[in-house]
């Protein structure tokens, strides 16, 4: 005989009604379009923020616990850095583009530091980095500036930005493995939706 499962048993899953799955990428209009707003209300933290997360390709985890070390050299933003992640062990470069070393100069300029202190601190919490959530706020903050939705983004969706575009452009699978940090290269390719992208443009060029 069927038991009958009361209202109170029914257990939904975590993710019902939610968008769930790997987040896509911001497009270079976007990227463009939150810098803008950004610069226009002189939020100079969230710009180097930013920048630095669309430069760096780093996990969240590990921009939000940079210190001025990392990316500082005599008093001059390096244009490139050297980190390691702490998924993985294993270190990392990434490269600063000029609108990045600009904007994390003009936030260094603006309250007093060391070296050894977090490049983002918490507002909150003394001699600590900014967490991962208040990232992540502010991630949702500066995709509705651009009109976008934040549901449908995550913090994921930055450090894949510039390395989808690099692949999109030349193909190169290896440099994304690299610039991610990946050990495998399986791992990009699924990172990236390698798979699908080619598939589906192969498609597209056969016309019967």
């Amino acid at each position: 005989m069927e038991r009958e499962t009361s209202s109170e048993q029914v257990r939904h899953a975590w993710n019902s009604g939610r968008l769930v799955g790997p987040k896509p990428p911001l497009k270079p209009k976007d990227i463009w379009a939150i810098r803008a707003q950004l610069r226009h209300q002189h939020r100079i933290r969230d710009l180097a923020l930013f920048n630095l997360a669309i430069d760096s390709k780093l996990r969240g985890c590990d921009l939000v616990h940079l210190r001025v070390t990392d990316v500082v050299l005599a008093g001059n933003v390096r244009p490139r850095a050297s980190v390691m992640q702490s998924k993985t062990g294993r270190p990392v470069v990434f490269e600063l583009t000029d609108a990045s070393r600009e904007s994390v100069l003009g936030w260094l300029r603006l309250r007093p530091h060391r070296n050894g202190d977090w490049l983002f601190p918490s507002r909150n919490r003394s001699g600590q980095p900014m967490t991962t959530r208040q990232y992540a706020r502010l991630l949702n903050d500066w995709l509705g500036l651009a009109g976008l939705d934040h549901s449908l983004y995550g913090t994921h969706s930055l450090r894949r930005t510039k390395v989808a575009l690099i692949y999109k452009r030349t193909g190169n699978l290896r440099a994304c493995q690299l610039l991610l940090g990946h050990t495998k290269l399986e791992t990009t390719v699924r990172y990236l939706g390698v798979e699908l992208d080619d598939a589906l443009e192969l498609s597209e060029q056969v016309d019967l």
